[in-house]
C-alpha cells in the first residue's frame, strides 16, 4: 500500500513520541510544520516553547482554555541578619548578588532561582519571595491538545515556563507530542529537546539557512538525537541547505516548495492540511517518514 494512503491508529503506533521541531532563526517554517504535523496526526499535542513569541495558539485557537501563572523564587535580604560574609556572593554562579556600600545587593533580572544562596547563608539573612514571568495555558483544537507558554516582556529567560510546559506535555498511549521550540541554539532550545524521541530541523535553501541548520544540528548531535531535516521554501536552483543535510548524512524529511497559495494560507492562520488536500497529503507523508526513522522510540515510556 502506498505510503499516502496508509492511516493511522493506536496499534500502529504503540507508544508515546515526543518530536522536537527546531530551525536556526524565527521565520523558518518552524511552527508552520509543528502545526501541521500536530493537527494531521490527531490525537496528538502541541506544546509552543517559544515563549517569547508564541504564535501556535493563531493557528489553532484553542477554545476552553486554562491558565497557569508561572512564578519564580526570588532572594530578599533581611539586613538586620546580614553580617556581609559574602558567602551568598561567592555561590551564586550568575552574578545575581553584590556586595556594595555596605550592603548586600540582589539583581533580580540575572537570578536563576536555584536558592542556593538562601542556602548557603548562616545568618538566615536571606528568605525567598515569589514573581510572576508569565503563564501557560492549556485548550483544545479540535483532537489536538494545546500548550503554549507566554513569557512577560522585559523577562531575561522563559526556561521555567518552558519546564513547567514540558511537565505537563504527555499525551494518551500511541499519540505524538510536537515540540515547537524557540528559534536557535540557546539553554532554552537544549531544554525543550532533551527529552525528544526524535528531532526536524527546518531549514530554508540559503547559504543563511545552511549555517542556521548547522547551528541547530550541532545541537542536537551534542544530545545524542536522532534527527532528519525540512527544507522550507524550496525553489529550482542551487540548495546550501540540501548539500549539507548530504554531506552530513542527515535524512531529507520532506522538500515544501516555495508557494504563493501556502503564503496566503500562513498569512491567515490557516492550518495547511485542513485547506488543501496537496499539503494534507505531503504533512501526511512526512509523519510517515518521521515515524519510519523512529518507529519504536517511545515505546514503553511511563
Amino acid at each position: 500500500m502506498p505510503k499516502s494512503m496508509r492511516g493511522f491508529t493506536d496499534t500502529d503506533r504503540m507508544g508515546r513520541k515526543t518530536i522536537a521541531v527546531l530551525s536556526g532563526k524565527g521565520g523558518t517554517g518552524k511552527t508552520f510544520v509543528s502545526v501541521n504535523l500536530a493537527c494531521v496526526s490527531a490525537p496528538s499535542t502541541y506544546v509552543d516553547c517559544d515563549a517569547e513569541e508564541p504564535n501556535g495558539h493563531l493557528y489553532f485557537k484553542p477554545q476552553g482554555f486554562r491558565a497557569q501563572k508561572i512564578d519564580v523564587p526570588l532572594p530578599r535580604v533581611d539586613s538586620a541578619r546580614c553580617d556581609g560574609c559574602r558567602k551568598c556572593v561567592d555561590f551564586c554562579a550568575y552574578h545575581a548578588l553584590a556586595w556594595a556600600n555596605g550592603s548586600l545587593l540582589v539583581f533580580d533580572e540575572l537570578c536563576h532561582g536555584c536558592a542556593g544562596c538562601v542556602m548557603v547563608c548562616p545568618n538566615h539573612a536571606l528568605s525567598e519571595v515569589r514573581r510572576n514571568i508569565g503563564e501557560i495555558r492549556e485548550g483544545m483544537s479540535g483532537r489536538v491538545r494545546v500548550l503554549s507558554g507566554f513569557l512577560n516582556p522585559g523577562e531575561a529567560s522563559g526556561m521555567p515556563i518552558i519546564k513547567a510546559l514540558l511537565e505537563r506535555k504527555n499525551g494518551g498511549a500511541g499519540e505524538f507530542i510536537f515540540v515547537d521550540c524557540p528559534p536557535g541554539s540557546s539553554c532554552m532550545v537544549s531544554e525543550s529537546v532533551k527529552d525528544a524521541d526524535y528531532c526536524v530541523l527546518v531549514a530554508e535553501p540559503t547559504l543563511f539557512g545552511a549555517h542556521n541548520l548547522k547551528m541547530v544540528h550541532e545541537l542536537v548531535k551534542l544530545h545524542e538525537k536522532p534527527c532528519g531535516a525540512v527544507l522550507n521554501k524550496c525553489l529550482p536552483g542551487d540548495d546550501p541547505s540540501l548539500d549539507y543535510c548530504r554531506a552530513e548524512g542527515i535524512p531529507i524529511l520532506a522538500r515544501i516548495p516555495f508557494d504563493e497559495e501556502l503564503g496566503l494560507l500562513n498569512s491567515n492562520a490557516s492550518i495547511a492540511v485542513l485547506e488543501s488536500e496537496r499539503y494534507r497529503l505531503l504533512f501526511r507523508e512526512l509523519l510517515l517518514e518521521i515515524e519510519t526513522e523512529v518507529p519504536d522510540a517511545a515505546a514503553g515510556h511511563p
